[in-house]
């Protein structure tokens, strides 16, 4: 009788499968299975709704994933296909506490150490996709615009296919969460033009102004003077094309420029910042300081910006996966650290509203939209590229959605002698749009 010899791929699959079961058997929770490279299969512990199954594409890559499980080595092992996974991926985000909550007492180890060093070493060349390190001070000028041109200078075909038609990259403003995109960002646009209780002939300055949504809806719907400002020159041709394409060219223009060089003093009824202070981290004391220089006597600053929970540990440095692949430079600080230095500067805080649900469920769309487009999306920006995106917006929506993060809309005066323009109630806030 003929006996078929494994190969040895083969064998270390079969001998991993039996590793795998023996180290999750402590894991009492596990909600999901395990499927290696020749397609042999661990299924969900008994009893247990499989939510996703992590897939592991070669041998090196379980020796990564088990040896030093980190959230940088993770991302990593994902974005460059070492892994994959297979259904629900916020709930693969727990992956790491459960790799980090294997513990094997002293008889295990050896054999578990052997085990680990059969497998091949993996060593991909993952840099190529990941931002330039540099030195030297995060806020000056030309490090702050390599690192905002790192992320939004994609192609802009990419940013259409992930976001709605107003090319709003920002959390949505939902009335219900059962609305689409489109609309809740148009909502989120109103709602920001409502807070500053733009007028007809003000003058408005949107730090950070994306691919120009906002300055097109205040000059369209409230008649103001708006001014744009940003440092992703793919940004500033679409948000260009797009007044001229509206015919807003008398009311609407956009400027390349860091905020900190804008001359002048107070030049403007209102400000608007959404979603740059993340940017800011390092020089906040001078972005409140610029935004008061700039505003006039009297008049209104929403800043809409991500915040993190005091009480949550995230830490981004050059070793994080967010850092290295998506925002380079960024940082994220409590709501109070901003409170605190713009009342320095002399802000008044009027309101803070935390939209962080809103935040999660604008994230989860944009995964939609991921999935839904991927193949175009490919093609555009390449598979690296994609999973990327996938990856840090499901995290991110996590985050929100368990509180981790904030997404803090606050409403500043620089009042004029104790006088602010602020009505008695909200309520103006509330009413139909436009």
């Amino acid at each position: 009788m003929n006996t078929i010899e494994l190969s040895e791929d083969d064998k270390k699959a079969k001998q991993s499968l039996a590793f795998l079961k023996n180290l999750f058997a402590s894991h009492s929770e596990r909600n999901f299975g395990v499927r290696l490279w020749d397609g042999s299969y661990l299924p969900p512990d008994p009893g247990k709704t499989r939510r996703f199954t992590l897939v592991i594409n070669h041998p090196g890559a379980l020796r990564k994933l088990l040896w030093h499980p980190t959230e940088l080595g993770l991302g990593e092992a994902y974005v460059f296909k070492d892994l994959d996974i297979e259904g629900d991926m916020e709930a693969a985000l727990k992956l790491r506490e459960v790799l980090a909550g294997i513990h094997l007492n002293w008889r295990e180890k050896i054999p578990f150490a052997k085990w680990m060093l059969s497998l091949p070493a993996t060593d991909k060349a993952y840099k190529s996709h990941a931002a330039v390190p540099v030195n030297g001070d995060p806020s000056a000028r030309d490090r702050v615009r390599k690192a905002i041109s790192f992320h939004y200078d994609l192609p802009v075909p990419f940013w259409e296919k992930v976001l709605d038609d107003s090319m709003q990259y920002s959390c949505a403003y939902f009335h219900s969460w059962e609305e689409e995109l489109t609309n809740a960002q148009i909502h989120k646009l109103d709602y920001i033009c409502r807070k500053l209780m733009l007028k007809p002939g003000e003058t408005l300055l949107d730090v950070g102004c994306g691919w120009g949504g906002l300055i097109l809806h205040a000059a369209k719907h409230y008649g103001v003077q708006s001014l744009g400002i940003t440092l992703s020159r793919e940004q500033a041709e679409f948000a260009r094309a797009r007044i001229r394409e509206q015919g807003l060219t008398s009311q609407c223009r956009v400027e390349l420029v860091d905020f900190r060089d804008l001359t002048g003093t107070e030049r403007f009824d209102k400000i608007a910042s959404v979603g740059s202070v993340e940017h800011f981290h390092t020089f906040l004391d001078v972005y409140f300081q610029t935004t008061w220089r700039l505003l006039k006597p009297g008049g209104l600053f929403l800043n809409h910006g991500i915040a993190v929970d005091c009480a949550y540990s995230l830490k981004p440095n050059a070793t994080s996966f967010m850092n290295r692949y998506v925002f380079p430079d960024g940082d994220l600080v409590p709501l109070k650290k901003t409170i605190n230095l713009a009342e320095d500067t002399g802000f008044e805080v009027r309101d803070v509203e935390n939209l962080r649900e809103h935040y999660a469920q604008t994230l989860r769309l944009w995964v939609e939209n991921l999935e839904r487009r991927q193949e175009a999306i490919r093609k555009i920006c390449g598979e690296v590229t994609w999973r990327i995106f996938k990856l840090y917006m499901t995290a991110c929506a996590h985050n929100f959605s368990m509180g981790n993060l904030h997404l803090f809309q606050t409403l500043m005066a620089k009042s004029d002698h104790g006088r602010t323009p602020l009505p008695a109630t909200r309520s103006d806030w509330y009413a139909e749009e436009f």
